[in-house]
């Protein structure tokens, strides 16, 4: 698949009317067709472009035998727009919008990351999954300062609330940040003082899920731990402990110790797995993790035994589609294994990981997730109920988001 993200190839597009360089605050809200031929598309053909307006080459989500249905599918995204939401797997420094990473790059003009969004068309082209995390890498070494920490974390909450995020646990990775000179109290500030203006500002409930970055070692377990259990630097917002980075060489049981750490100081175990190795990732997941959710998890409908283990212990799976097309974990979205998690009765939460590199954000995957498993209204609430009950906010919090979204759906207009 060659298509454009919002920086570059690979990460398939999403629609118009996003936020860009010209329109910080432009609410993120696929525009509604008008001709009678765009009418005619389902939400999954409505014309994709860029993050500056350059049609794509190619859309993925039109590769579907899926027949169109018209208004009711625009009704279909614009219910979409308005439901409310949690989010439960999207990364920090993944989330930077190109308008803020052009920025970070102006004020660091060392880095290999260009400053003109032009360029960055071109340096954002993911090949594999490899050069993924390799860019990914330069976009966190634009992250210098409390002052840049400050930035991108309230930026997210701000794209997040656009589209009625309102509970998010944003995977940080401290070590990244603290390993380039960030003072440690200054990082925590600042994501702290983001997180209260966020919720002040916008409505939107952030928490943190402190990370480590596996292709970084042992050293970065440490360290991770360290912060995330010491009552000197372990922020208010820190609800989960998680591990990312490429799974292929990086073996999970090496990790027990410093989860064991984590989870002894009230943390809750979300490691990735199962996103580019297969199904053993998961089960060394849960088995040496003790993993609550499983980021991706995508082999996990390799193995029968497997699911049914998630499906009857209620292991939620944190899927993320674009993201798995993009990195080249999935060939295709019409062969993702969606379909076969919730067949099995599996708790399925659907999640953007790191929306603009890829293309996306919450909202379109909400409709890539009506597509591929037929959903209707109803359908997509339960979606995003799932999401609620899978997180880890307190119960009278879960009940007020269910609540406002059961009130969302019994309001909506009958199709």
């Amino acid at each position: 698949m060659d298509v454009r993200s919002c920086y570059g190839q690979r990460g398939p597009p999403r629609p118009g009317a996003y936020d860009d360089a010209a329109q910080p605050d432009q609410p993120i809200i696929a525009p509604a067709p008008r001709t009678t031929s765009d009418a005619r598309r389902a939400p999954h053909d409505v014309p994709r472009t860029t993050c500056r307006g350059r049609p794509s080459r190619e859309d993925p989500l039109t590769d579907s035998s899926v027949p169109a249905t018209g208004t009711a599918d625009r009704d279909l995204r614009a219910f979409v727009a308005g439901l409310p939401k949690a989010e439960l797997h999207v990364h920090h420094v993944g989330s930077a919008s190109p308008r803020i990473v052009s920025e970070l790059a102006a004020r660091h003009p060392d880095s290999k990351v260009p400053s003109d969004p032009e360029a960055l068309v071109d340096y954002f082209t993911f090949t594999d999954f490899a050069h993924f995390i390799e860019v990914y890498l330069s976009v966190v070494d634009l992250i210098r300062t409390p002052e840049d920490v400050r930035l991108l974390t309230y930026e997210v909450a701000r794209d997040m609330a656009r589209q009625q995020v309102r509970y998010a646990e944003l995977t940080i990775t401290p070590f990244s940040s603290t390993r380039r000179g960030i003072d440690t109290r200054a990082f925590m500030d600042a994501i702290e003082d983001a997180r209260k203006a966020a919720e002040a500002e916008f409505g939107t409930m952030l928490r943190w899920c402190f990370d480590i970055p596996g292709e970084a070692g042992l050293e970065a377990a440490e360290e991770t731990v360290r912060l995330a259990t010491d009552d000197r630097f372990r922020p208010e917002g820190l609800v989960s402990f998680g591990l990312g980075g490429p799974e292929i060489g990086v073996p999970r049981p090496q990790f027990k110790p410093y989860f064991d750490r984590a989870i002894a100081a009230g943390l809750r175990s979300v490691p990735h797995a199962g996103e580019t190795t297969g199904p053993e990732t998961v089960w060394d997941a849960l088995t040496e993790l003790r993993a609550e959710r499983i980021g991706h998890g995508t082999s996990s409908a390799r193995d029968p035994k497997l699911l049914a283990h998630l499906a009857e212990h209620r292991v939620p799976l944190e899927v993320c589609p674009t993201s798995n097309i993009a990195t080249r974990a999935v060939r295709t979205l019409d062969e993702h294994p969606i379909k076969e998690f919730t067949r099995a009765g599996v708790l399925v939460t659907i999640n953007s990981d790191d929306p603009p590199m890829f293309g996306t954000d919450l909202n379109n995957e909400y409709a890539v997730a009506a597509r591929l498993l037929d959903l209707d209204e109803r359908g997509l609430a339960d979606l995003a109920k799932n999401a609620v009950e899978a997180s880890f906010l307190d119960a009278a919090g879960k009940a007020r988001i269910a609540a406002e979204i059961d009130t969302y759906t019994a309001a909506w207009p009958a199709s």
